[in-house]
């Protein structure tokens, strides 16, 4: 039996509740991660899960053994990308997870040249606009829009970008071209029911507190996009899942001299576990290439940048 490959086993029971979902994440079979369970506790002669219809629980031991091991298979990782040299390129499977519109716009058409530079990894996208689970998904990092508002695990904020009123063309020709934000009030939105819709305006030291309304709530960006380029209203939103109609005119921005909040960027890693070094790799890729990027995603100003590289935030997964 490998030692590491065995510890490595358990990490992924302990972290997922149960053998098979060890097992789907590995990509061997049930029986072998149970195999491998028994024959582990057999050489350490202690028990290290409690068994029961409810699942699996490390016992204190199993608990003990959970937090070194992870910390083994860390470094034995780093040791071996150390060994190869920083040139030599990641290897293995990353997990990666993002929200679905954003990761179709601006992720995996950069893609290519990420995998270019590492020929030996591969890359598996979740894509959800739901907030999951990193340790139960095996994801290895997360890349989630807005605000992060818990303490559990450790994100770096990647990129700052812009939030505008987008409409088509046509749909404003139809109900005219609000002025001021108080107009927004007589317009058919298309209302993201995953965020609140108060929002604050800001204009020369002025603001203006305006909640947009519309019969049409729609819980994922894609129908969000689908509503809005069918004329069906206007849209508070994040300007890079408009970027490509904004570019070729499809829709347009309406209020400009208005400011809205700014919406993140941010890189979450899961809880418990240090981050690999293919996460960190896959996250300064994004990083630079929204920092290169002259489209809807500014990048961060040079101190801002360092300050979200250099001292890592606290926030929830």
């Amino acid at each position: 039996m490998d030692r590491l490959q065995a510890m490595a086993a358990f990490v992924r029971v302990v972290e997922t509740g149960s053998f098979s979902g060890a097992a789907r994440q590995i990509g061997v079979g049930q029986p072998a991660i149970s195999k491998t369970i028994a024959q582990l506790e057999d050489r350490l002669q202690v028990r290290l899960l409690v068994r029961s219809t409810h699942g699996l629980t490390p016992t204190d031991a199993g608990l003990r053994f959970y937090e070194r091991a992870k910390t083994a298979i860390h470094e034995a990782d780093e040791a071996e990308l150390e060994a190869r040299g920083a040139g030599a390129g990641l290897t293995g499977q990353l997990r990666v997870s993002a929200a679905t519109t954003f990761a179709r716009l601006l992720v995996v058409p950069r893609l290519p040249e990420f995998l270019a530079r590492h020929p030996d990894l591969e890359i598996d996208i979740v894509l959800d606009d739901r907030v999951i689970d990193l340790v139960s998904e095996g994801v290895d990092v997360s890349l989630r829009m807005g605000q992060l508002s818990d303490s559990s695990a450790v994100a770096r904020r990647l990129a700052r970008g812009r939030r505008s009123v987008i409409a088509t063309p046509a749909y404003l020709e139809q109900a005219g071209v609000p002025a001021v934000p108080a107009e927004l009030a007589s317009h058919e939105a298309i209302v993201y029911s995953q965020l609140e819709n108060n929002w604050i305006f800001r204009k020369d030291g002025t603001e203006a507190s305006v909640a947009i309304r519309g019969r049409v709530r729609v819980s994922a960006a894609e129908g969000i996009r689908a509503a809005v380029l069918a004329d069906m209203g206007l849209t508070v939103n994040s300007d890079w899942m408009f970027a490509p109609e904004l570019e070729s005119g499809a829709v347009v921005r309406v209020l400009k001299d208005w400011e809205l909040p700014p919406v993140d960027l941010w890189a979450v890693f899961p809880t418990g576990r240090l981050a690999s070094a293919k996460a960190r790799a896959f996250a300064d890729f994004v990083e630079t290439a929204t920092r290169q990027s002259d489209g809807p995603m500014p990048r961060l100003s040079k101190n801002k940048a360092s300050a979200a590289i250099d001292r890592p935030e606290i926030v929830i997964t």
